[in-house]
């Protein structure tokens, strides 16, 4: 993965080694609202670019530039006040989830960005090598990297804090968009053993909170559903704590023949997404029992 800033001070993320791929770098975070004059630049740019991808963000669903679209979605809870979502949009479970965290003591609150940040996501980061069944990717990184990427979209960010006996036990970074229509879940990461005081609970909680406290319509949990698998365990969290699925246009422009060709014949989303999905979620599932066998993760409650 390569990033590179433009000229014009827009950043791009580049992907691939066949198949180059580029995407805006805060994809699925800011509104792309001149996408013709970001081609041009990557036009210009000496390195190679195959395609160009970009996705539409709340609450602009329906499609607005002439360029081959796909569907993509994200899990999206709307926003009026703490007290909708609490008593109507979501369901027991989570609700006393939330509650058994206070009632263990788990305290919430904002945090200002620094060294005692910093270091607290680092100890979450490498408390266990395995999460959700496969390899844990911050596990083992340096403070220094920690900081690094803990820092991005710094001046729209808002991090929450969990804390027990006054360490954070889990912790939420919040990218607000440049207009305040829609808040990003960027980041969201617990403690495996703090799991039975329900920090990642709380930490939604919270951050509803802010988002109606902001007057922001809309709290974004990544997407709803990935690929080509289907609902997991994560879909099933997403949608008990009131996320729905949107689905929103993303485009794809190829830049040279080759990215034409790909984006023809279906081959810019690899290979998983041509394979059965009764398929792949076998292949997740071997996939899971094998990295926790072979890395003998912190047990992690259901």
């Amino acid at each position: 993965m390569v990033k590179t800033t433009l000229d014009s001070g827009r950043s791009i993320i580049l992907e691939g080694q066949l198949l180059r791929i580029a995407r805006p770098y805060g994809d699925m975070y800011e509104a792309i609202k001149d996408p013709g004059s970001l081609v041009a630049e990557l036009k210009n740019l000496r390195l190679r670019i195959d395609l160009f991808t970009f996705m539409q963000i709340m609450p602009d669903t329906v499609p607005r530039f002439e360029y081959q679209i796909e569907m993509d979605n994200l899990a999206v809870l709307p926003v009026s006040t703490f007290d909708s979502w609490w008593n109507n949009q979501i369901r027991s479970y989570p609700r006393n989830r939330a509650r058994q965290a206070e009632k263990r003591g788990v305290v919430l609150r904002e945090v200002a960005f620094g060294d005692e940040l910093v270091e607290g996501i680092w100890g979450i980061y490498n408390e266990t090598d395995v999460r959700q069944g496969r390899p844990n990717r911050h596990y083992g990184k340096d403070l220094a990297t920690v900081r690094k990427e803990s820092a991005t979209f710094l001046d729209q960010s808002v991090f929450i804090g969990a804390f027990f006996d006054r360490k954070l036990i889990g912790f939420v970074k919040l990218t607000i968009d440049e207009s305040r229509t829609q808040a990003n879940l960027m980041n969201i990461a617990a403690m495996v053993c703090q799991r039975d005081k329900a920090p990642t609970n709380a930490l939604i909680a919270y951050s509803v909170r802010a988002c109606a406290d902001r007057g922001i319509p809309f709290l974004i949990y990544q997407r709803f559903e990935y690929g080509n698998k289907g609902a997991d365990s994560m879909t099933h969290f997403k949608e008990i704590n009131g996320f729905q699925r949107v689905d929103l246009p993303r485009y794809y422009i190829p830049l040279t023949l080759q990215g034409r060709i790909a984006l023809k014949c279906s081959l810019h989303h690899g290979l998983a997404m041509h394979l059965p999905r009764p398929l792949i979620r076998k292949l997740l599932d071997f996939r899971s029992a094998w990295y926790n066998r072979r890395l003998r993760p912190t047990s992690e409650a259901s």
